[in-house]
């Protein structure tokens, strides 16, 4: 099977490992990258060996790229991608599908009308370890399921990330930054959500970038700030807590937050699955692997089940290798353009029901993606050693 060529655009901090794994798995071939800034496509482009170095206009007007991968800042995943569509060329976003609910639409629909595929991370839902846990339901391990816990907490990107700023901004929060992986998660797991209520707040007007934020304060039109403290101005709730009625008749509570400083959650498990006949946790949806517990009603004790294929490390870009392949055989990709649009309407209906102080119903119902065969592909790269 020819390989379908991938063109990047974007190559900051999440393009490193989109390129070593695409430069591994098969089905791709990644002839070029572009950025806004062409020195520093240039330099990966060297650095990666990557044949072809390019300006954003000129990767999108290239005939030999098939596939543009789209991994520029949220605000622009909605715009690159519908110029992406209008060359020719299917594409893959980085997550969020776009900022707004419109946009996202437009975007899938366009690609309906041109005959293009869209595709979206996150694709960790294609993970061992999420595959292991939706092997379990399938089976029956835990009955019919009926109820979900699901919590991304944390005090937010500004002590640690180099440019924390559009976190805060509209676009950004902790819903649409780490709410892909929960809501992605989940509708794997249990099928696409109904009703969506829920409540969401902006806990603070400012967000002081951390003194020991280092790679922040190295650029110099901040180095004025680095003893006072740089502070952020919020545009956009920081805590939220959505209540989503799935259509299997399952219920399940999401909070996602930048507000909190300690909790007493799990991060190994995350996530919580109910059923009839027992309890299931799940590993970190931002992950590819992790351990995934099951205890029975008649079982004493947790046991750990048997990960079901082999991509337990960091595989970001197995999604665009499941579209390229969909591409050149014709079977439905997994981290679908529909499957995203859904998360989307999802994350922005707890805002909405929050503001308006009502429910909210999803008009977008995708199928539930399909599970990844245990040999249907498995990880080229040498498992790691700790």
């Amino acid at each position: 099977m020819e390989a379908v060529r991938v063109g990047i655009i974007g190559v900051g901090n999440i393009s490193g490992i989109y390129i070593e794994c695409l430069q591994a798995f098969a089905g791709v071939d990644l002839i070029a990258c572009a950025d806004i800034d062409q020195d520093r496509a240039r330099g990966v482009a060297a650095e990666k060996s990557i044949p072809k170095a390019l300006s954003v206009e000129e990767l999108l007007k290239d005939s030999d790229v098939e596939l543009v991968l789209n991994l520029t800042i949220p605000a622009a995943h909605g715009p690159v991608a519908l110029q992406a569509l209008e060359n020719g060329k299917h594409v893959y976003n980085e997550k969020p599908l776009a900022v707004s609910l419109a946009d996202a639409q437009a975007l899938v629909a366009s690609a309906a009308e041109k005959g293009l595929r869209v595709g979206c991370a996150p694709d960790t839902f294609l993970g061992s370890g999420q595959q292991t846990a939706r092997r379990a339901i399938d089976d029956g391990l835990i009955g019919t399921p009926i109820g979900a816990q699901a919590a991304f907490l944390a005090h937010g990107p500004e002590d640690w990330h180099p440019n924390p700023d559009f976190f805060y901004q509209n676009g950004g929060g902790p819903m649409l930054d780490m709410g892909p992986y929960y809501v992605t998660a989940l509708t794997n797991l249990l099928g696409p959500v109904k009703r969506v209520s829920g409540s969401a707040r902006a806990s603070q007007t400012t967000r002081k970038v951390s003194l020991k934020n280092e790679r922040y304060y190295a650029r110099a039109d901040r180095s004025g700030f680095a003893e006072t403290g740089y502070e952020i101005p919020v545009e956009t709730p920081t805590h939220y807590v959505g209540v989503l009625d799935f259509e299997s008749g399952a219920i399940g509570d999401l909070c996602t937050s930048f507000d909190i400083w300690h909790h007493r959650n799990d991060w190994a498990h995350p996530i919580t699955i109910y059923g009839t006949e027992g309890t299931l946790l799940v590993p970190d949806p931002n992950n590819f692997g992790g351990e995934v517990k099951l205890k029975r009603h008649d079982d004493e004790d947790w046991r750990t089940l048997e990960n079901v294929h082999t991509f337990n490390e960091n595989s970001r870009g197995l999604g665009v290798m499941d579209m390229a392949i969909g591409i050149r055989t014709g079977a439905k990709h997994r981290a679908s353009g529909e499957l995203a649009l859904h998360a989307l309407e999802v994350m922005l209906g707890v805002r909405t029901a929050s503001e308006e102080s009502r429910y909210v119903t999803p008009t977008t119902q995708p199928e539930r993606p399909a599970a990844l065969g245990v040999d249907e592909y498995s990880d080229p790269r040498p498992p790691k050693v700790d």
